[in-house]
């Protein structure tokens, strides 16, 4: 799943996940020594985590947010900081406590959000004025351009699926249950959230919301923005400040369980009518059968694809008010469809698609000026995220080639620059500037804001990275990355893990992960071979949509030839201890090798794997997936080829083949890929006699988020290698 899915990808967005920290537990950042000069669990989870950033109107100075996390407390504190553009005058503006999260610049002030509630204060910090006092939290917030009215995000109530417990069995804590999408990534859906609109009145440059907002979804059971991962972006305001265009997807149970039709939505402030931008007058959505991928249903037809019934998200109008722009994906069904950048014109209705040319998805983007409607955005081609530029014509042009990482990207000095976060397997995340230059992209300057990190990387030995194209079995080329260890020797021999991407479609590129962090990997010694296996973007659709239906074929060919290539062609790679490691799709790759790897790995370890796949099928909560990747429910008789294939591969059927001590982590409270998964293949090893353990989470995810979990983890992680690979 790219959400099954984004282990990797969308980790790197909510590395500064909040988790809250006590009103009397203060946390920053810390001046560790790091012993050896090689990287430990203790300095990954001392760096420092950047996060939302914006320039001032005149560029002048950035504000942004930065998380630090104690392993102690086991808590994390997020702060705002403040940064002049030449690099000059970094402060810390956040001194007490709490958490100060979402920075923005808002009338020359600081607006944030502390407590659940709207403050601002001045770019020294002083001043600090809550400005709201609505009687629900603000999960969100964005200005309107004029400044007198804010979009506020709150969650409301929702019991259309789960139903409200009797007032009078007020200690019950059973959820009666309805229809389909109860749960979501790590929750049970009790609320949704709901964007309202409210007036900011100034008296003497002191600003006040009061609790009288409009919702703009008023008497919908429809979530804005979408679950799981949708936050304010996911809408915007006109430059006139009339209209707001808004991301949701109008259906509930299972409707919405089966499909990934999201809209883009243009809402009047004054009128409060609504109009849908992606569908025709009249459009009704097809019958389909929800037991079966969407790929070859009639609403994936070629005289319906005219309406836009993929994932439609994160609007964003032109300076001149005329056009808006998101991100488009062609087909229902298909959460990992290429997102292309669809243009609107307000005026004529015409939409035109201008990346076509860029075989691959758009992860970001921004409008430039309104002179040339150019558009900045970030995309992956051979595992790098890098800077392109698309004008209305379709004229692309890639202005940054680097292999690191560009990971956000924002208008500052009035457009004639860029503010991205840039990282890659060696450095994790900081601001950067970039001045682009379209007519000759060599020209393109990229210059370093922060240094988030640099007194704890100062200290350590870096590894190596090197590109490797590997022949696969049936005679394509692979990028594979190769990490070596810091202080390497050419004439040693090293212990060596496949790496074993997630999602199934998301890119190994330059990432930076505070739990599959290559860099940790290396520095305990380990060579770590990651390649672009079938199913990646970054290298064409078909070679991105091989995977679909075929998990346990190609791209499986290509784990092995990428592992065979290293351990028969590089000296320094020790043959006889081989591990495999992954998480998500990745950790289904592992307890698929476990069955079929012809005695290759000494060890493995699979993180929030799918093991059963029959199983998967009604467990996970967006059964989209399933159908487009399965093809069909297991129980259909006759089955199509491409479901017959994959049921017969599951893992679980495989086990008699097992042969090798496996690690099985899992969280509890993954509704995507649930945790009996993971214990059915940790009881099964165990059954069998095979050496094995269950490194089990009660109260995380998908992934791993609270401090002390994570240095368990990685603990863990390591203390199996070591036993079976040194």
């Amino acid at each position: 799943m790219k959400k099954m899915m984004t282990l990797v990808a969308v980790a790197l967005l909510l590395s500064a996940t909040i988790v809250k920290a006590d009103d009397n537990v203060k946390i920053g950042k810390q001046n560790i020594t790091v012993k050896g000069g090689l990287m430990t669990p203790e300095a990954l989870w001392a760096m420092g985590r950047i996060g939302a950033a914006e320039a001032s109107a005149d560029g002048k100075q950035i504000v942004y947010q930065v998380g630090y996390y104690s392993v102690k407390a086991n808590k994390s504190q997020q702060k705002i900081a403040i940064i002049n553009a030449d690099g000059t005058g970094n402060t810390t503006l956040t001194t007490g406590s709490k958490s100060e999260t979402d920075p923005t610049w808002y009338q020359g002030k600081i607006a944030f959000l502390c407590g659940g509630q709207l403050w601002t204060m001045n770019a020294d910090g002083t001043d600090r004025k809550q400005i709201s006092k609505t009687s629900k939290d603000i999960e969100g917030f964005k200005f309107s351009p004029d400044g007198k009215k804010v979009i506020l995000l709150h969650s409301i109530d929702f019991h259309e699926i789960i139903k409200k417990n009797p007032d009078d069995l007020p200690k019950a804590t059973g959820r009666l249950v309805t229809d389909l999408m109860y749960r979501h990534w790590d929750h049970y859906v009790e609320s949704i959230q709901h964007p309202f609109v409210y007036e900011v009145t100034t008296n003497n440059n002191q600003f006040t919301i009061t609790d009288n907002g409009i919702d703009i979804l008023e008497g919908e059971p429809y979530e804005c923005p979408m679950e799981p991962f949708g936050g304010i972006e996911q809408l915007d305001w006109s430059t006139d400040s009339k209209t707001i265009a808004y991301t949701c997807r109008k259906k509930m149970g299972l409707a919405y369980s089966i499909s990934t039709d999201s809209d883009i939505y243009i809402y009047n402030v004054d009128t409060k009518e609504t109009k849908n931008l992606c569908k025709s007058a009249g459009y009704q959505d097809p019958e389909v059968d929800p037991t079966r991928t969407l790929r070859h249903q009639s609403v994936n037809a070629k005289e319906n694809l005219k309406n836009n019934v993929g994932y439609d998200q994160n609007p964003k109008f032109s300076p001149d008010g005329k056009y808006i722009a998101w991100t488009s994906m062609e087909r229902d069904g298909y959460e990992a469809d290429r997102l292309r950048l669809c243009v609107y014109n307000l005026t004529t209705g015409e939409k035109k698609y201008v990346t076509e040319s860029f075989d691959s998805g758009v992860d970001d983007f921004v409008w430039s000026d309104s002179k040339d409607a150019m558009i900045y955005f970030i995309g992956v081609w051979h595992a790098t995220e890098n800077l392109y530029a698309v004008n209305w014509k379709g004229e692309l042009k890639q202005l940054t080639n680097t292999w690191d990482d560009f990971g956000s990207i924002h208008l500052m000095n009035n457009g004639k620059q860029l503010l991205m976060e840039r990282h890659n397997y060696t450095s994790p995340a900081d601001l950067y500037i970039v001045t682009p230059n379209f007519k000759k992209p060599e020209k393109t300057e990229t210059r370093q804001l922060t240094f988030e990190n640099k007194h704890i990387l100062d200290q350590l030995a870096k590894p190596s990275v090197q590109q490797r194209w590997v022949k696969t079995s049936d005679g394509k080329e692979m990028l594979t990355w190769i990490i070596l260890p810091p202080n390497f020797d050419e004439t040693k021999k090293y212990p060596t893990l496949l790496f074993c991407e997630g999602g199934p479609q998301s890119p190994v590129s330059q990432f930076w992960s505070y739990r599959w962090n290559f860099m940790i990997m290396a520095s305990q010694g380990y060579v770590i071979v990651a390649p672009n296996r079938r199913g990646l973007p970054g290298f064409g659709q078909e070679w991105l949509e091989e995977i679909s239906g075929d998990w346990t074929g190609q791209c499986m060919k290509d784990y092995l030839a990428a592992i065979d290539d290293a351990a028969n062609q590089l000296p320094y790679v020790d043959k006889d201890h081989l591990g495999a490691v992954g998480a998500s799709f990745g950790g289904f790759s592992v307890y698929y090798l476990a069955g079929t790897h012809e005695k290759r790995f000494k060890a493995f370890i699979a993180h929030d794997g799918a093991f059963n796949l029959a199983a998967m099928y009604l467990e996970t909560e967006e059964n989209w997936f399933s159908n487009w990747e399965y093809d069909e429910a297991y129980w259909h008789r006759p089955q199509m080829p491409n479901a017959k294939k994959t049921y017969h591969d599951s893992p679980h059927k495989m086990v008699e083949k097992w042969d090798t001590p496996i690690l099985c982590i899992h969280g509890e409270k993954d509704y995507r890929i649930n945790y009996t998964q993971g214990m059915q293949a940790f009881n099964a090893a165990r059954m069998k006699g095979i050496p094995a353990e269950l490194l089990i989470f009660p109260d995380e995810n998908h992934w791993v988020l609270k401090p002390q979990n994570g240095i368990l983890w990685q603990r863990t992680f390591f203390n199996w290698l070591d036993r079976w690979l040194k």
